[in-house]
């Protein structure tokens, strides 16, 4: 079993959260090193110390997107369970705890907009953090929805319903502005996260019943 990753330390820190905001607030090409190093109140110099460069720091911060999602939604390595009120309880679990992580977690703020510049250009980024983290993720999701009705897991309708399920909860990240003001809330913290996050598992299990009488 591997050690989980190390949080940045330092500099190195500072450096990738500078990177993760501006990078996500600019995108890449129009974010200089001198910005970077300004956020992080260091020396251009400090980033090809630390990362060999511009292209290191944005590997750098994809591989800090894998890392805190990974600690936020913990290690999902174990065999799928087959029972199927096993298979509901984790996917239940696995949508309430992505739900708190990516509403309320502060560390979760600057991941959305960079993973959206990421996805919208392609390229190595999201092939490293696709790779390590979305589709392995999907796929155990997948499993889990078959053994909780019974369908295949690679089927498209199955693949596209979980797509559908995660949508939803990403929404509340996207939309934050939107969902605050039209619901009155003069912020979003655990009480509305909770609120949710009751309403995305209730979505869940509607939708398995829906689908275990098709």
């Amino acid at each position: 079993m591997t050690d989980p990753p190390k949080a940045p330390e330092g500099t190195a820190a500072d450096l990738i959260a500078s990177g993760l905001r501006l990078f996500g607030q600019k995108g890449f090409a129009a974010t200089s090193t001198r910005e970077i190093a300004a956020a992080a109140r260091t020396n251009v110099a400090s980033i090809a110390y630390h990362f060999g460069g511009k292209e290191g720091l944005r590997r750098a911060c994809g591989a800090e997107v894998i890392r805190r999602m990974g600690t936020a939604l913990g290690n999902h390595g174990a065999p799928v369970p087959a029972a199927p009120q096993a298979a509901i309880a984790e996917m239940e679990a696995t949508l309430r705890s992505m739900c708190a992580f990516v509403t309320t977690s502060p560390v979760a703020a600057p991941l959305v907009p960079f993973m959206l510049r990421e996805v919208g250009e392609g390229g190595v980024i999201f092939e490293l953090v696709y790779g390590a983290m979305i589709e392995p993720m999907h796929r155990r999701f997948c499993a889990l929805w078959a053994a909780a009705t019974g369908q295949e897991a690679e089927s498209p309708r199955t693949r596209l319903l979980v797509f559908s399920l995660i949508g939803q909860l990403l929404y509340f990240r996207v939309g934050r502005p939107v969902v605050t003001r039209r619901m009155g809330w003069d912020t979003l913290g655990p009480a509305e996260a909770g609120t949710i996050a009751d309403l995305l598992a209730a979505n869940l299990h509607s939708l398995i019943e829906r689908e275990r009488r098709s």
